[in-house]
């Protein structure tokens, strides 16, 4: 029985340039209790290899997160077997607003500890105990209200090439960072004001809605489904859009365009641009934006030092990796200190007033 990849992510993409077919990118999550997380994960992987589906896909006591594509003609046969699973059956599937056939190259399922990692110990706290979910056209009404406070609960390297108009936009690398940073600086407005999150697809604000809640505020809401729903439901009932610039994705696309918007800047340059890339030296990989003067200068790579290493010969360059493990800089997404324009959002609570005593 097969249970993992058998081709490289080149060989896979040759293969679906072959095949010539339409795939779709989707995602989808859902909280549960999943008794044998890694029995779960093996009947995943068996059913929907022979689905030719590719992704990323974390399994976990507390539930399921999906972001994957599959041949189009085939989006039928996925959606019944997820309908053979109780807690999966009717689900809603989020599709992206933007395809690509190469947004995944493997399928990876993972059993994971958590499905978002949120760094909380508390068994009192019941993550399906969430706050409302309201749709598009209930969001916009709800954000103008002058009671709201509206915060994206994803990182800063997705809310810096797009946003919600008036969003608080938390300056943090990780979901657990924001969990408190919020709450202590919203600390005193627990019933006075509307606690309203949104996230790409909805997972992140399901907990931190049901977390806020366990924590005593009282008005909590999130964007159901997210920015991508969001976006659909906005073209189709031709509503006001109040997103801004692009919605980061996580996988080969990196980001879906919501408007034309432009509102990041090269990370080396300054210039308004918003294509996220990784740095070609393999020993950094650091993610940052750099505009196409600045890749074509400096070969791809964020800094001189990884512009000259690159250059060297891949057994040279190989040689100096040995015994060196991975450089900080892929973990950063964005944060070293050569990018002198790397925008700056830690005043995340100022602009709103919001009294932080």
């Amino acid at each position: 029985m097969q249970l993992y990849n058998t081709l490289s992510a080149k060989e896979r993409a040759a293969l679906i340039e072959k095949a010539g077919k339409d795939r779709l990118t989707l995602s989808f999550y859902q909280y549960a209790k999943i008794e044998n997380p890694q029995e779960f994960r093996d009947h995943l992987f068996v059913v929907w290899n022979t689905l030719d589906v590719l992704g990323r896909i974390y399994v976990a006591h507390e539930g399921i997160n999906g972001q994957l594509s599959l041949p189009a003609d085939r989006f039928n046969a996925f959606k019944a077997h997820l309908d053979t699973i109780d807690f999966l059956k009717g689900i809603r599937l989020n599709i992206a607003v933007e395809q690509d056939n190469m947004s995944f190259l493997k399928l990876k399922v993972k059993v994971r500890h958590k499905i978002v990692a949120d760094g909380l110990n508390d068994d009192t706290f019941d993550v399906t105990n969430k706050g409302v979910h309201v749709n598009a056209e209930t969001f916009n009404t709800l954000i103008e209200d002058e009671k709201t406070v509206l915060v994206d609960m994803r990182n800063h390297y997705e809310s810096e090439i797009g946003h919600f108009k008036n969003a608080i936009t938390p300056d943090v690398d990780t979901f657990r960072e924001s969990l408190d940073i919020i709450e202590a600086d919203l600390k005193t407005h627990k019933e006075d004001k509307n606690l309203v999150m949104y996230c790409t697809g909805g997972i992140r604000c399901e907990k931190a809605s049901a977390y806020f809640k366990h924590k005593g505020f009282k008005n909590v809401f999130q964007l159901d489904g997210g920015i991508i729903e969001y976006t659909r439901q906005v073209n189709e009932k031709t509503l006001e859009n109040k997103f801004i610039g692009k919605n980061f994705v996580f996988d080969e696309r990196r980001a879906e365009k919501i408007t034309d918007d432009v509102i990041a800047q090269c990370h080396q340059c300054g210039a308004p641009f918003d294509v996220h890339t990784n740095c070609a030296n393999d020993a950094c990989h650091l993610l940052f934006i750099q505009c196409d003067a600045c890749k074509e200068e400096m070969n791809n790579c964020c800094s001189t030092t990884c512009k000259e290493i690159h250059a060297l010969p891949y057994e040279e360059q190989k040689a100096l990796r040995k015994g060196q493990g991975n450089s900080n800089d892929i973990f950063k997404k964005g944060r070293a200190n050569h990018l002198p324009y790397k925008k700056d959002l830690r005043n995340i609570f100022e602009t709103l007033k919001v009294d932080r005593s």
